[in-house]
């Protein structure tokens, strides 16, 4: 078979086997048909063509975080910044990797002064330090809150003229390319979560606007991630039950996201290509695995810090994710949970050492995908029966109509299950509230624009009522 055929063949059998529903049902026929004739040019359509994959490398074994110092002696490393919070400097992890960076001879300085669930004040405060001490190599040690924060530094020390907004995501920031080449940055993560040693995504509190919102670039992504599930021995069940609700909207968003051929633009330059593309086959591999893995082993790291095979393979399931959301994006769960964690009054989380109140981005997150999901079912059902499948639900008589109550009613039961709060109502939140938070939504196009199903303010109203209450 000659090439071009053998090209158009494989397209044929992906194109057979692509999903049916209304967002997904033409997923490779376009690209075939343009493939084989040749006629694959940039910008002949509105939407987009391509997608491109970009990960960290990432490196996995228990202990693996003793290697730390050997691979900063490598890259010739002579001043590192190491960045963490408050509470992870008196824990094992940080002890680890100071421990290999001393046997090691490397010359650090400690920033601990990171702020769990960042703002731009946080992160700014980071920046100065960063610029300061005119690295060359960063580590950072924790959770997103951590990792989210050194890629800020490492970002804005590397570009000393920009104005703070200049690279954070637009509407609200002027969403710049990234020109200067970033220094080395090393992840370490202490949580099985954010998947933030994976991807080119900071995000942070824009405290004006009372929501998040972040800056995404494949430029920011960590050079390595090195993922030693003895870290996440040390998480409170709670930190663990959260951090754990990101990895599963993460794989659930990313699958059910917009196909990476219906966004537009079709950028002009492939340097404009977004992080976050839409759903596409690769990054389905990936939140797929990462759902069974949530299915099999949340409740069980949740319950049992001791349970080592549950919390490692979460620690995985949030790489996993991580390479899937980094570069299909998430959608309505998270644009609606940057104002809810945004506009925090009073809740202050159980297993969170902090002075102020919060609203976990993983509590934040979850509390909402019930009615998402019930709401984008119709665009694309066999999707969202696929993962109510995966955790646990028979769907073998569902019809597609009912895709979207069997999935919200499958995560229902499985926040019951972890005790999870009772909905918006029980973190504080009132109907008078909901303005605010659709509000705080709006901005979050980067993400939103993502949902398979077009919406609108009246949309995100009824998504907010119907959060109030979960049970």
């Amino acid at each position: 078979m000659a090439g071009g055929e053998r090209v158009a063949h494989l397209m044929r059998q992906l194109a057979s086997a692509a999903c049916r529903c209304p967002a997904h049902s033409q997923a490779y026929s376009h690209t075939y048909n343009r493939v084989s004739t040749g006629e694959v040019h940039m910008c002949e359509r509105k939407t987009d063509y391509a997608f491109e994959m970009a990960c960290s490398n990432i490196r996995y074994g228990a202990g693996v975080t003793r290697e730390i110092g050997m691979d900063l002696q490598n890259m010739g490393a002579r001043n590192v910044c190491l960045m963490t919070d408050r509470t992870l400097s008196q824990l094992p992890p940080v002890g680890v990797v100071l421990d290999s960076l001393t046997k090691h001879g490397v010359k650090y300085k400690i920033y601990e002064d990171v702020r769990v669930e960042p703002t731009d004040k946080s992160f700014k405060a980071a920046i100065d330090f960063a610029k300061q001490g005119h690295f060359d190599v960063y580590v950072a040690v924790g959770g997103g809150s951590v990792i989210d924060t050194c890629k800020a530094a490492n970002l804005y020390a590397s570009h000393p003229e920009a104005e703070f907004l200049d690279f954070v995501n637009a509407p609200i920031g002027k969403g710049k390319p990234i020109t200067a080449t970033l220094k080395p940055l090393i992840a370490v993560p202490t949580t099985a979560g954010t998947g933030s040693e994976t991807t080119g995504v900071a995000i942070f509190d824009f405290e004006n606007l009372k929501a998040k919102t972040g800056i995404a670039n494949r430029a920011l992504k960590p050079t390595l991630g090195m993922v030693d599930p003895l870290h996440t021995l040390h998480m409170p069940s709670r930190v663990a039950a959260n951090s754990g609700f990101d990895v599963l909207c993460h794989a659930l968003e990313s699958f059910t996201a917009l196909p990476y051929y219906l966004r537009s633009p079709c950028p002009s330059n492939p340097i404009n290509r977004p992080a976050y593309q839409g759903s596409n086959p690769i990054s389905d591999v990936w939140a797929r695995h990462a759902l069974k893995i949530v299915a099999k082993y949340l409740k069980r790291a949740v319950r049992d810090a001791g349970d080592v095979e549950a919390r490692s393979s979460m620690h995985l399931a949030s790489v996993f994710a991580g390479i899937g959301f980094g570069n299909a994006g998430v959608h309505l769960c998270h644009g609606m949970s940057y104002p809810i964690a945004g506009n925090v009054k009073t809740h202050r989380a159980k297993g969170y050492n902090v002075e102020h109140p919060i609203v976990p981005h993983g509590l934040s997150v979850v509390l909402t995908s019930p009615a998402v999901f019930a709401f984008t079912a119709n665009m694309c059902p066999e999707r969202h029966l696929e993962a109510a499948q995966i955790l646990g639900t028979d769907v073998s008589s569902i019809k597609k109509d009912d895709a979207g109550r069997v999935l919200a009613d499958t995560l229902r039961s499985f926040l019951y299950d972890l005790e999870v709060e009772d909905g918006l109502s029980s973190i504080g939140y009132t109907k008078e509230d909901i303005p605010s938070l659709v509000k705080g939504t709006i901005p979050q196009e980067r993400v939103t624009k993502l949902s398979p199903r077009a919406h609108t303010e009246e949309d995100l109203t009824a998504l907010f009522a119907a959060s109030m209450k979960l049970y």
